[in-house]
């Protein structure tokens, strides 16, 4: 194994991420007040703990790392795009995976922050306030963090010591403008929230992805960060990125297990003992994933659950379950 490697892929959690050297000139960035790492495993424990890298998707992970840049996913589904992210975090003791699912609607705003303003606002009348002040002429809020969430994206940007790990969920399925819409908050390291860099006091503790009860301090109505966050964004292939966008990313596919045998060891480690007796179904799968895209994680479904069932015909059990994805049918289906 090259020194060089920070995630090995072993799947034992270690600091390895503390020998992260510091980051290219460009890609410095100088946020604070530091916050410590968060605690917790990953947030998926299962996947982390049984996923098996290809030596390609290592180095492309430990190149994202050492050069802070996006690492952007790309394959067919059930390839681990999504796993891989779960995977980092729990071998390098990054904490929670912070989650952002993509879809036509997400806007840059929806990754970075929320503010409710209509609930400040009710809060206020509540208070027996007027034209925005309370008794005493204070603010009618005072404590207007307690109406701003952090999103995914806006958290993972905050100024922690080690880097978190934001996995960006099917980017491919965006609004055509949100990648190049992310570049600048990727380039910068940092976005502005107006609400703050508006009043007269623009810092206050605002709540963050992690749960309402993570409350971090924002200073001037700016979030930077200090340790770039490992961005993990998976594509099903679905568009084609714009250069700009591509040239700041680290790029990796992820291709499907090449033979029996590398499927038979992903049972293996998720299943157990239940994969002792399922050499037919891999068989099975593989010689039915030439005629049509089928998912690693179908593969899973049918093997646990012939082994619970204990049904005679174990081939049509399992044909049921791994329904063709994409690809050719048959005139009679």
């Amino acid at each position: 194994m090259p020194d060089w490697l920070l995630y090995t892929g072993s799947r034992r959690p270690h600091d390895g991420i503390d020998r992260l050297p510091p980051p290219p000139p460009w890609r410095a960035f100088d946020g604070g007040p530091v916050l410590p790492p968060p605690a917790g495993d990953s947030g998926n424990p299962h996947q982390a703990t049984t996923y098996r890298p290809s030596d390609d998707a290592v180095q492309q992970v430990n190149a994202a790392l050492y050069l802070r840049r996006p690492l952007l996913v790309t394959g067919p589904p059930g390839t681990g795009k999504s796993t891989l992210a779960y995977a980092v975090a729990h071998e390098l003791g990054l904490g929670p995976v912070l989650h952002w699912p993509i879809t036509s609607r997400t806007t840059l705003r929806d990754g970075l922050y929320q503010y409710d303003p209509l609930t400040r606002l009710y809060a206020a009348g509540r208070d027996g306030t007027a034209a925005g002040t309370g008794h005493g002429g204070a603010p009618a809020d005072e404590d207007i963090g307690r109406f701003i969430r952090l999103g995914p994206l806006g958290t993972a940007l905050l100024p922690y010591r080690r880097p978190r790990v934001l996995l960006v969920d099917e980017i491919d399925k965006s609004d055509i403008d949100l990648p190049n819409d992310l570049l600048t908050v990727f380039e910068k390291g940092e976005y502005e929230i107006p609400e703050l860099s508006r009043r007269a006091d623009p810092s206050a503790e605002v709540m963050t992805a992690d749960g309402p009860r993570a409350r971090v301090a924002v200073t001037a109505g700016t979030v930077r960060c200090n340790a770039f966050p490992l961005v993990v964004m998976t594509s099903n292939g679905e568009r084609e990125f714009p250069p700009a966008f591509l040239r700041r990313c680290v790029t990796v596919e992820l291709r499907q297990p090449s033979g029996e045998a590398e499927l038979a060891a992903i049972v293996r480690e998720h299943l157990g003992p239940l994969a002792d007796r399922s050499d037919d179904l891999v068989r099975r799968f593989f010689e039915r994933s030439t005629a049509g895209t089928l998912a690693t994680d179908q593969l899973l479904n049918a093997v646990y659950l012939c082994g619970q069932t204990g049904v005679a015909d174990r081939h049509e059990l399992a044909d049921r379950v791994m329904p063709y994805l994409s690809g050719p049918v048959d005139d009679d289906e």
